[in-house]
């Protein structure tokens, strides 16, 4: 039985959030995941766990209050992505802000959209504040704990990783905020290139030509067949 388009819409949302579960929490439990200095040798996870220092165990809490954030965070945009699954579609065949004009129709429906957006915007900027704090804290941990250069990196992935995930979510609230659109945070469409690079066309032709592969035309030579003579074999 072939699944609906919905269904492979649901099942696209949750495969990518799956593998951004994993992201998220090592870049948010640092206090446990950044490898840490236990006099010659490096801190195991347990060791890391148990550490009962006073500022260590304030990371910790901080730590596991930022991925909550993320997991508030995660679950509004879950359920903005599911409500746009069930009430919304893309078609290609229109252009992206079409979605007011014909949502304006649909008093409840334009309602909720702009509720989903707005409530998404403020927990992103709230996760995005905690965040940063977060790792701020961690700066101050590495710098009593370090233990090599795996320590940096560690620090550096993770942060990478998160950031690349907040900016993202940044594009989507806010365009979705300030243009009246419903952007949608899991799906992303591939683009074919189709066209000639402008720079490139001007540079070759000297702007005579327009980008389309139909204007283009073949500027070597066309070949002379009165100029070819065949070798015939007189042999019989």
């Amino acid at each position: 039985m072939l699944l609906s388009e919905d269904t492979k819409q649901r099942v696209k949302v949750c495969g990518i959030f799956l593998l951004q579960v994993y992201k998220i929490t090592t870049g948010t439990m640092m206090s446990l995941f950044i490898p840490q200095s236990c006099g010659d040798r490096m801190c195991s996870l347990t060791e890391n766990y148990e550490n009962s220092e006073i500022y260590h165990k304030t990371l910790f809490y901080w730590n596991t209050f930022t991925l909550l954030m993320f997991i508030a965070c995660y679950g509004v945009e879950l359920r903005r992505e599911e409500w746009c699954v069930k009430y919304l579609d893309i078609d290609n065949n229109y252009p992206d802000n079409s979605l007011k004009k014909i949502i304006v129709k649909e008093k409840v429906l334009d309602d909720k959209m702009d509720k989903l957006n707005v409530y998404y915007y403020r927990v992103l900027c709230g996760t995005t504040i905690s965040y940063f704090i977060n790792n701020l804290l961690t700066i101050k941990m590495i710098n009593e704990n370090y233990h090599s250069n795996s320590t940096i990196s560690c620090f550096t992935s993770f942060t990478l990783l998160v950031l690349m995930k907040l900016y993202n979510s940044w594009i989507v609230a806010y365009q979705s905020v300030k243009n009246d659109k419903m952007m949608s945070a899991y799906m992303c469409e591939f683009v074919s290139f189709n066209v000639l690079d402008e720079d490139y066309v001007k540079g070759k032709y000297g702007g005579t030509k327009n980008n389309r592969l139909e204007d283009i035309k073949d500027e070597e030579k066309p070949i002379n067949h009165e100029e070819i003579i065949p070798i015939i074999s007189k042999d019989s």
